[in-house]
């Protein structure tokens, strides 16, 4: 098969196929739960959702649904999630349509209470385009995040989620569920809410930045991506050797640093922020926890005489996941790191 061009099939379903599928116990087409809480639809009511049902009543062309096949054969949506969890929630009458122009006489109705319109909702029809399991993870990436620049906007690590289910995406969630990692970058009085996987994407950035970066070009998302498709269903052995290490960088961290952990700690106030947290975890992993602990004054002196520093603040000023930017300030800092532990 050609690596560029995707392996699919249209299928024209009807909405009652669509609901049987989407109810069923063991659902064969899936709208995956974090898609279902981007559900926009019902924000300011139902007449949106009605608006929907009205127009599929009237026989309005719909436009495509697309759907990925995983490797038991089931389906999970990849665009269409605002109207297909529409057609569910209508179908097991969890609102009553409002603000109709045409069917007027359907107003404050339920879909049990349509009568012979709800056989003309369940033979109504929808085009959805299957993308085969044979298709390469990155094609299938690709159509997804373009397919979802609209409605849904699906974040980066959502769509890996999404697409790299396995071993390692069920460790990024555990490991996230951490309080530092959670609530990372979130003042008190903060009103941000973090909703799109970000924790999970953190985590991930530990592993994929924690050697060297020979392969990584520049590119955050990319390397993301490979790395996540490179990870996809470690076995549990290796599972384990990840999570320690994820939580030895992270106590060691805590360990040095305390409430200002990945802050910069030249500024009277400041928040979190990621390059604290990709060059700490990086570089204290391996360091053994008591000789941490011995020398965290001298350890926090020199990081405060990092952020201080010229050179440090260039590589953070422009192109702040630039490759070169990266080595120079773990050059800078393992250089001040060895000094504040041996003196030298």
């Amino acid at each position: 098969m050609n690596a560029k061009t995707l392996n699919l099939y249209p299928i024209d379903y009807p909405f009652e196929t669509l609901s049987s599928r989407m109810n069923d116990d063991n659902p064969k087409l899936i709208l995956d739960p974090d898609f279902q809480r981007k559900y926009k639809w019902d924000k300011d009511g139902w007449e949106r959702a009605s608006k929907f049902i009205e127009s599929c009543l009237m026989r309005i062309p719909l436009p495509s649904c697309y759907f990925a096949e995983n490797e038991t054969g089931k389906h999970f949506v990849i665009d269409g999630v605002q109207r297909l969890t529409t057609i569910k929630r209508f179908f097991n009458d969890e609102f009553a349509l409002e603000g109709l122009t045409t069917f007027k006489e359907l107003e404050n109705k339920k879909f049990s209470e349509l009568g012979d319109f709800q056989s003309e909702l369940e033979a109504t029809t929808i085009r959805c385009i299957i993308l085969r399991k044979e298709n390469p993870k990155h094609l299938v990436r690709e159509i997804f995040s373009r397919l979802n620049q609209g409605a849904v906007e699906l974040s980066d690590q959502e769509i890996r989620h999404a697409i790299y289910p396995g071993s390692f995406d069920n460790l990024l969630i555990e490991l996230a569920k951490k309080p530092i990692i959670k609530n990372f970058g979130v003042g008190p009085s903060s009103q941000k809410k973090k909703d799109s996987r970000e924790a999970e994407e953190q985590v991930l950035r530990f592993f994929a930045f924690e050697k060297d970066i020979e392969e990584y070009d520049g590119t955050l998302k990319k390397h993301l991506d490979n790395y996540m498709a490179k990870m996809e269903d470690l076995p549990k052995n290796e599972i384990e050797k990840f999570r320690s290490r994820f939580n030895e960088a992270l106590e060691k961290c805590v360990a040095v640093f305390g409430d200002t952990v990945f802050r910069d700690p030249s500024k009277t106030r400041s928040r979190q922020g990621m390059v604290h947290y990709d060059l700490l975890m990086h570089s204290l992993v391996h360091l053994d926890l008591a000789l941490l602990v011995e020398k965290a004054d001298n350890i926090k002196q020199a990081y405060k005489e990092l952020c201080q520093s010229s050179k440090f603040k260039k590589t953070v000023s422009g192109g702040l996941q630039m490759k070169s930017s990266i080595n120079k300030r773990r050059v800078q800092w393992k250089s001040l790191l060895d000094k504040s532990i041996n003196g030298k």
